[in-house]
C-alpha cells in the first residue's frame, strides 16, 4: 500500500482544491478526495504518458509544456488544451518579464559595485581602505 500511496497525488492538495471550488461550509468526505486522488493522477500519467511516447519517438529525452499541450489535443482533452496553451504563454512571458527584470538588477548592482571602487581607487592612498591582514 506504500508504493500506491508514493504514487499518488498527496491527499491533503488534493482535499485543499475540492475545497477551493465549495461552499465554505461544505464538507469532503475522504472517500471522495480518494476518488478524485485516483481520477487525478491516472489523468496526470494518461497525458504524461501520450507526451512521452512523442519525445521518444522524436528522440527527445525532456516533455515540455508543448508536448504536453500536444497530448491533450492528440487524446480529445482539446477546451484543456486550448486553455492549457494560454496559460503556458502567459507563464512564459512573467518568467521572461522576470529574467529580463533580474538581469537589469544585477546589471545595476554591478555598477553601483564599479562606481564604489572607483571612488576608493580616486582617493589619496592615506584614506583608502586597507584590507585586513590574515594570518596563516
Amino acid at each position: 500500500m506504500v508504493d500506491e500511496q508514493e504514487r499518488l497525488l498527496p491527499i491533503a492538495n488534493v482535499g485543499r482544491i475540492m475545497k477551493q471550488i465549495l461552499p465554505p461550509s461544505a464538507k469532503v468526505s475522504k472517500e471522495a478526495k480518494q476518488t478524485l486522488q485516483e481520477c487525478a493522477t491516472e489523468f496526470i500519467s494518461f497525458v504524461t504518458g501520450e507526451a512521452s511516447d512523442k519525445c521518444r519517438k522524436e528522440n527527445r529525452k525532456t516533455v515540455n509544456g508543448d508536448d504536453i499541450c500536444w497530448a491533450l489535443g492528440a487524446l480529445g482533452f482539446d477546451n484543456y488544451a486550448d486553455t492549457i496553451v494560454r496559460y503556458l504563454h502567459k507563464y512564459r512571458e512573467v518568467e521572461r518579464d522576470k529574467a529580463t527584470q533580474n538581469k537589469a538588477t544585477c546589471i545595476s548592482s554591478q555598477d553601483k559595485d564599479e562606481e564604489s571602487s572607483e571612488d576608493k581607487s580616486n582617493q589619496p592612498p592615506h584614506q583608502q581602505a586597507e584590507a585586513p591582514s590574515t594570518r596563516v
